[in-house]
């Protein structure tokens, strides 16, 4: 059996958080009442002394325990203020916990942040050096790795800039390759990926996949991307309110998470009229994830699902065209519908708000998390005027009383649509 790598034994992190009676003051306000009342501070000391202002301690962690075999991915999902950044940032020696105990076995790497680690006053290459230099590998180790992490990087042009110009792309990407190429026995990687555009994010995913098979190292990996928490990760965590309340084996983590009501992606809206995504003809407004005339985030998969789009029409004499791009867990894209009703494809469309919805009948996709890539485009001249990824995800939910078609099956079943189709039986009288 594999050592175990990390080991966390009740393991616990809290904050003093302070409560004042009084409202909040401006430094003028501050500074003029000290004048007028001098001994308002011993006034404000008797107070706290009486209770009227209050400390309060918050458990960013509490009492987390789990262990973690060399050469296993470890997925650490939860919602947004569960505690999985605070938990890694004691991981990595950032932040010291109030209780507990920890114990590493190995050279450890962490990336929470993008350019974590970087000094901005240094060029790429510099810092390439830098970084390795800090993981205690010497400048010929570096050198030898040094080609290679700056191709997977792509930054080569601007090897010789100082990082505090590079973009937020360019510096996950460096930041990244560094880290993942330095060869640390554990690499621990927060949703700082979800900067990179989408062909880094795949090369990312595939150096994961890659150090995990090949070199077995192990692997802390953040994210509320469970397509890709499920492809990467054998074993997960789920934090809620700082404390683990599922582990295991991820898809069974993963489902938990999903059928708690823990997170809600079934609607994004764009209030502000000048950040919604589009152009100068149309912009998108909404999209929403309906059954049962309800906005769910859960589905039955035995029951029609409406995704809805709200968009509105700036300027006159366009043929447009809405359409959804469906994707499953693995990123493999199911499905693309697009609205060819002759009534909308064939003549302009006013101005105004415009809603259109495609049904997706009952008992036709299969059981996971489907992510919606929502579009609008224009076919004469062919013009793409939004497009956005992932712009709403539902769980699509099995039925196991035997009238879905999965039957009285209970084992998992493969595949990206589940339809329940008609079957025919006939006996050949010989």
């Amino acid at each position: 059996m594999e050592k175990k790598i990390i080991e966390v034994k009740n393991l616990s992190k809290s904050y003093q958080i302070h409560h004042e009676g009084a409202s909040y003051l401006t430094l003028r306000d501050i500074l003029a009442q000290t004048i007028s009342h001098p001994f308002r501070f011993f006034k404000k000391k008797a107070k706290q002394v009486a209770g009227m202002d209050k400390e309060e301690t918050f458990w960013a962690l509490k009492d987390v325990n789990f262990s973690v075999h060399a050469g296993e991915t470890l997925g650490i999902i939860g919602a947004n203020g569960s505690g999985k950044s605070t938990l890694l940032k004691i991981l990595s020696q950032i932040t010291p916990p109030t209780t507990g105990e920890i114990r590493v076995r190995g050279k450890m790497t962490s990336l929470l942040e993008v350019g974590t680690g970087f000094h901005p006053e240094l060029t790429g290459r510099e810092n390439i050096f830098l970084n390795g230099a800090i993981m205690g590998m010497s400048k010929k180790e570096i050198a030898k790795k040094f080609d290679e992490i700056v191709k997977f990087a792509g930054v080569d042009k601007f090897l010789d800039t100082q990082v505090k110009y590079y973009s937020s792309g360019m510096y996950v990407r460096l930041a990244f390759s560094v880290a993942a190429h330095m060869e640390p026995d554990i690499l621990v990687v927060d949703e700082v990926l979800a900067v990179g555009d989408a062909e880094f994010q795949k090369k990312c995913m595939g150096k994961m996949e890659e150090v995990t098979s090949k070199d077995g190292r192990t692997i802390l990996f953040v994210s509320h991307n469970m397509s890709a928490v499920a492809r990467l990760c054998q074993k997960a965590i789920l934090l809620d309110n700082g404390k683990i309340i599922k582990s295991g084996p991820t898809d069974e983590v993963i489902d938990f998470y999903l059928r708690s009501g823990k997170i809600s992606t079934a609607k994004k809206e764009w209030v502000d009229a000048s950040r919604r995504p589009g152009d100068d003809v149309t912009r998108l407004c909404a999209v929403r994830i309906k059954q049962d005339e309800k906005i769910t985030d859960s589905v039955d998969i035995r029951r029609p699902i409406f995704v809805e789009m709200e968009y509105e029409v700036l300027q006159s004499d366009y043929k447009l065209i809405p359409n959804y791009h469906f994707y499953n867990e693995e990123g493999l894209c199911v499905f693309v519908v697009a609205d060819r009703d002759n009534k909308w494809t064939q003549f302009p469309r006013e101005k105004g708000i415009y809603v259109s919805s495609v049904e997706i009948p009952g008992n036709f996709l299969s059981e996971g998390t489907i992510s919606v890539q929502a579009d609008i485009k224009t076919s004469e001249p062919a013009v793409t005027h939004f497009e956005e990824k992932d712009v709403v995800a539902f769980h699509v939910i099995d039925s196991f009383d035997g009238t879905s078609a999965r039957g009285n099956f209970m084992g998992k079943m493969p595949g990206v649509v589940r339809p329940l189709l008609k079957w025919t039986t006939k006996i050949n009288d010989k």
